[in-house]
């Protein structure tokens, strides 16, 4: 998006931070129901807002908009992520507690929808839409941080909310703050994987999976399941993943979301994959495609828990990994596949290993390690012990007594890494 000319900057200048808000929102996509779930507002008050034109705003709903809409804080009246003006709301004072201070907000970024949207007056609402905020924060510094030194100040996090949901008053809000906690834990599961921990993050998607239970909310206890399963799948127990993939769709139920079909579908790929049954992955594979096929032809956004909508790239990604669990090279060799490492770079490093794995059934052993040494680069960058054991992985599949001089170059850099 470019903040820099157009009607954004010139709503900027004439101190019209509402049209900003709203400008930055549509260019998303976004309602303003969503938005306000985001920052724990009715949508009517989010149309006030974007309404307000040069009147007094508060600025830390400026802040958590910005930071939500990733909007350069000075475009909404603020400097360097600090309030700039008086708060008129006195309503905002809970919420201005509980923000984990402006450099954090400031790299917030929205990862997963709220709950249903809390009303502004509500102070546990407010508590759960910031402590949210924050877990999006974190999120957002995953793609650059390596996840050691996030997991202690999440962890932090989680006894933060856990505290606030022991005194929070009512079932309400004790139902919002356990969503919250879901998405927390959830986040320290994949940050205990990457480290290579794995037992560690069964016990976060455990706990994920629970605190979704008791906020009541089918919808993201299915999904944090689906999670849990993805996570065994990769971990080679493929029948432990199919059954958790299983008990996702029937919490869900005969209503479930298209997406959720769709996705779980490709959870249960891998799964199949990791029992080794390739017909049976070939066949959740194209159950997954349709159903992402027949999302972007819709074109609806994909409801609350899912971040990103479920594309067939997404599906065509997944395939990869079946065919590099599989040992099958016609799965994993295309010409535009490197195309399908998307995301973060510990996220495409793991993608690439796995393209690395499908040259190596091949017998192409000099473009295999070629990739695997770019993926073993972000892995000691990032030191992600999920990447170096994948790494690992990938090196068991080939045998010989004498390899070449590039995996044996491989081989002294992995040798050496001590985590």
């Amino acid at each position: 998006m470019d903040f820099q000319t157009g009607p954004i900057r010139d709503a900027s200048r004439a101190r019209d931070y509402g049209r900003v808000i709203e400008l930055a929102r549509k260019e998303q996509r976004m309602a303003q129901k969503a938005l306000g779930q985001a920052l724990g507002l009715s949508q009517s008050a989010v149309s006030r807002l974007e309404s307000k034109g040069q009147g007094d705003y508060s600025t830390n709903i400026l802040e958590a908009a910005a930071a939500h809409l990733a909007i350069p804080p000075a475009l909404v009246g603020l400097a360097d992520g600090r309030p700039q003006a008086q708060v008129k709301d006195g309503s905002d004072d809970m919420h201005r507690r509980t923000l984990l201070g402006g450099v954090v907000a400031a790299a917030a970024t929205p990862v997963l929808s709220p709950t249903p949207a809390a009303d502004a007056n509500d102070g546990s609402g407010g508590q759960a839409a910031a402590l949210r905020l924050s877990t999006s924060a974190y999120r957002r510094l995953d793609g650059s941080t390596p996840s050691r030194d996030l997991y202690d100040t999440v962890e932090s996090h989680i006894r933060l909310i856990q505290s606030i949901t022991r005194s929070a008053n009512g079932d309400g809000d004790r139902t919002r703050l356990a969503a919250v906690g879901s998405e927390a834990a959830s986040f320290a599961g994949w940050l205990a994987w990457d480290k290579g921990d794995n037992g560690s993050a069964r016990s976060w998607y455990g706990a994920a999976i629970k605190a979704a239970k008791s906020a009541g909310n089918p919808l993201l206890a299915a999904y944090q399941t689906g999670t849990l399963a993805q996570f065994e799948a990769h971990a080679g127990n493929g029948v432990e993943a199919l059954n958790l993939a299983r008990r996702a769709r029937r919490a869900l139920g005969d209503r479930r979301p298209a997406v959720a079909d769709a996705w779980l579908a490709s959870v249960e790929a891998l799964g199949h994959a990791a029992a080794g049954d390739r017909r049976a992955a070939d066949k959740a594979l194209t159950v997954s495609r349709t159903g992402a096929e027949a999302l972007k032809a819709s074109e609806e956004p994909p409801p609350w828990p899912w971040v990103f909508s479920f594309t067939p790239d997404k599906v065509a990604a997944c395939r990869v990994t079946c065919g590099a669990r599989l040992g099958l090279s016609d799965w994993v060799i295309s010409d535009d596949v490197e195309a399908l490492a998307t995301g973060h770079a510990k996220q495409r490093a793991l993608l690439v290993l796995d393209i690395a794995a499908g040259y190596l059934a091949a017998g192409r052993v000099e473009a295999a390690f070629a990739l695997a040494s770019r993926a073993l680069d972000a892995g000691l960058t990032y030191r992600s012990g999920r990447i170096l054991e994948r790494a690992r992985a990938v090196r068991r599949t080939l045998t010989t007594t004498s390899p070449p001089k590039m995996v044996r170059d491989f081989d002294e850099r992995l040798h050496g890494v001590y985590l």
